[in-house]
């Protein structure tokens, strides 16, 4: 998996976004976890590009000079990832909307770190510091990678 510090993504990348109060109320679930997506471990980004857009995606983010392109189809959103990380990633963004909404109340990674703790669940990596940008890491019982990603 890729070292969740290392991409390029910048608080001036979501100054721009729409801000929302906070997530919808009286959706299913037990822990806030923001906007969802999988990202994709491309061998070659410009055809797995080509491919998606034949889909409906669109091109809204990320850089191919960077490696990595982020498209979304409506409320669906996929990451293209090359030479970052192997395998696919589930990924879940806290304080963020599948519509790329900014929420301005949110459950903090940190306060999702210490929920998943709490209920044993083992932690590859860890979130730092007390709030800003982090991120963490884990895996399902069938191996799948799952990255929890706070950009702000």
């Amino acid at each position: 998996m890729r070292d969740p510090g290392s991409d390029s993504c910048r608080m001036s990348d979501f100054e721009e976004l729409p801000a929302v109060a906070a997530a919808p109320t009286g959706l299913p679930g037990s822990l806030e976890l923001g906007a969802f997506s999988v990202s994709l471990s491309v061998a070659d980004l410009d055809s797995s590009r080509a491919f998606y857009e034949k889909l409906g995606f669109e091109v809204t983010g990320g850089s191919a000079e960077h490696n990595y392109l982020i498209l979304k189809n409506g409320e669906t959103t996929i990451g293209l990832f090359h030479g970052m990380f192997e395998g696919n990633v589930l990924t879940f963004n806290p304080g963020l909307t599948n519509r790329m909404e900014r929420l301005e109340s949110y459950a903090d990674v940190r306060t999702i770190q210490a929920s998943l703790e709490e209920e044993g669940v083992a932690l590859q990596t860890r979130a730092e510091g007390e709030s800003g940008p982090a991120s963490i890491t884990l895996t399902d019982p069938d191996g799948n990678a799952v990255l929890i990603d706070q950009f702000f």
